[in-house]
């Protein structure tokens, strides 16, 4: 059973008869009668009745009259939303998030739902490496990572930057200049997670303070963010680095100054080529709210 022998039949019972059909059809009325005759042998019954002068639908068409309707609307609906799902209105974008400052993915997943309502997004968080492998796979279709600079196999979009942060006892004289430099804490024992559980971050913190021409010694080991900032109001002066996610933390004993001129960079991760019209909107969407 085709699509097109399905129309036929419905143009035949709508128009009352062959020639009527095949004119609204624009084909040759013995295409029109070959279909009807192949589609009535593969169903196994007659649909019209062509006893009289005028072409009737037997009782088989008539039941089966609303079925084929149903069948084209659904196939048109399927049409339509092919062409949307083309033109980035309709379908399912799979991205990889990461946790943003202020809230920021959910402004970002809250306005594209205002942009293009039937586009459902997937938010998934995973590891930084299982986000990339999952966008090189196709799992997904795009992934936020920050401080990354390379990803072979897949383009690095950069969409926003945000400021990096040190966190040092509130009574170290350090505390008094409103902004700091890495210059200004090359003594000060820096805690520093290890390279493994983070390697852009930690990269780009250690690359930084290379390039500013200071080895800070190491500070104790760093934990959880909340231990290690509650940790630099006590004991022996050190400080960390970080950047913000929920809000500057408010911690006792514990001062937070902007790091000058270091900033940390968040990109779309995407396959090579031309984005898909989906992520496109997911793209501009990130730009209008950076």
């Amino acid at each position: 059973m085709e699509l097109r022998q399905l129309t036929y039949f419905v143009a035949v019972a709508e128009e009352g008869g062959f020639g009527r059909a095949a004119e609204r059809l624009s084909i040759v009325q013995s295409a029109v009668s070959q279909q009807i005759g192949r589609l009535e042998r593969e169903l196994g019954v007659p649909l019209f009745d062509r006893s009289t002068r005028h072409v009737r639908l037997s009782g088989a068409g008539e039941r089966l009259l609303p079925e084929a309707r149903a069948v084209l609307a659904a196939a048109h609906r399927a049409r339509q939303v092919a062409a949307d799902i083309r033109a980035g209105a309709d379908g399912v974008l799979r991205l990889g998030i990461v946790q943003g400052p202020g809230d920021r993915i959910y402004r970002t997943l809250n306005e594209l739902a205002a942009v293009a309502p039937r586009l459902q997004v997937r938010p998934r968080r995973l590891p930084l490496p299982a986000r990339l492998s999952a966008v090189r796979s196709g799992e997904l279709d795009a992934a936020l990572v920050r401080a990354l600079a390379d990803a072979p196999g897949l383009e690095l979009l950069p969409i926003w930057t945000d400021p990096l942060y040190a966190a040092l006892p509130a009574g170290h004289r350090l505390t008094r200049a409103a902004e700091l430099r890495l210059e200004d804490l090359a003594d000060l024992p820096l805690r520093l997670a290890p390279r493994e559980d983070n390697p852009p971050f930690h990269d780009l913190v250690t690359d930084a303070c290379r390039e500013a021409g200071i080895a800070p010694p190491a500070g104790p080991p760093f934990t959880t963010f909340q231990e290690t900032l509650s940790d630099l109001g006590v004991g022996a002066p050190s400080w960390t680095v970080f950047y913000e996610v929920t809000g500057l933390p408010e911690i006792p004993r514990v001062a937070i100054r902007p790091l000058a001129g270091l900033t940390l960079t968040t990109s779309l991760a995407v396959p090579p080529g031309p984005p898909t019209p989906a992520v496109r909107h997911l793209l501009d969407t990130l730009m209008r709210l950076t």
